[in-house]
């Protein structure tokens, strides 16, 4: 049976952080759930079924093209939630969304999320505050893609992972890194082992390690860290 979850209970921002009367109005329809390694919680074009909360656990929204091209456009933790499009007023949205990182949510239906966003003007503040902190982060997910280098990319989108993880490691491989950056597996080994060199990470098989995240930071020349000031200031 799924456990409804207390504020205190959750490691949800979002979840943790809403009133008392919203996380109420709420509590009834939450489930926790496990999730796998590339689960999909959104396919492209196809109504939103369920919202989730993540707590460990990394999310990821990956552009299409009718080609079949992918890019990753975003990503969200326990910072942040699926579903935006509902948060906007739509029922789906052109994108995919999977779990990058395996990990556990608070699941709700999106009607259910819908009815208590028209019943409730503060759960409202607060979800679409979130809705423009993510919209702030694919604003520089496309500015990095354009204006800095595969090395400097990298760097911001390991930062992006360790803010939303447990400890200082997490998995993940060249091939998948490649898909989110939109480069050649090639690139990725080169970009790691420049990193490498700083001593910022160790890439281990199928993982990455953190050993100096301001080394790191440095190695984002700016990419990194503007989104995530924004996100603080609309969601304190």
């Amino acid at each position: 049976m799924s456990r409804h979850p207390q504020p205190s209970f959750s490691r949800n921002r979002l979840l943790s952080t809403l009133p008392a009367d919203d996380f109420d109005r709420l509590r009834a329809e939450l489930q926790r759930v496990s999730l796998d390694f590339k689960q999909v919680l959104e396919e492209p074009n196809q109504p939103i079924e369920s919202v989730y909360f993540l707590e460990p656990g990394v999310g990821s929204i990956v552009a299409i093209t009718g080609s079949g091209e992918k890019l990753e456009v975003g990503i969200f933790g326990p910072e942040g939630m699926s579903g935006v499009a509902v948060v906007q007023g739509s029922d789906r949205s052109p994108h995919e969304t999977f779990i990058q990182v395996p990990g556990e949510a608070i699941r709700i239906s999106a009607g259910a999320l819908r009815n208590a966003f028209e019943e409730s003007a503060s759960l409202r503040q607060v979800l679409l505050r979130y809705a423009q902190a993510f919209c702030i982060q694919v604003a520089f997910t496309a500015l990095a893609n354009g204006r800095y280098s595969i090395d400097e990319r990298l760097a911001r989108w390991l930062l992006m992972c360790h803010d939303r993880v447990d400890g200082d490691s997490f998995p993940i491989t060249h091939e998948f890194l490649a898909l989110m950056l939109g480069v050649r597996r090639a690139g990725v080994t080169t970009a790691l082992q420049s990193l490498e060199a700083l001593e910022a990470i160790k890439a281990l098989r199928g993982r990455i390690e953190i050993l100096d995240r301001d080394e790191l930071i440095k190695s984002a020349g700016g990419s990194y860290g503007v989104a995530e000031a924004e996100y603080e200031r609309l969601m304190a």
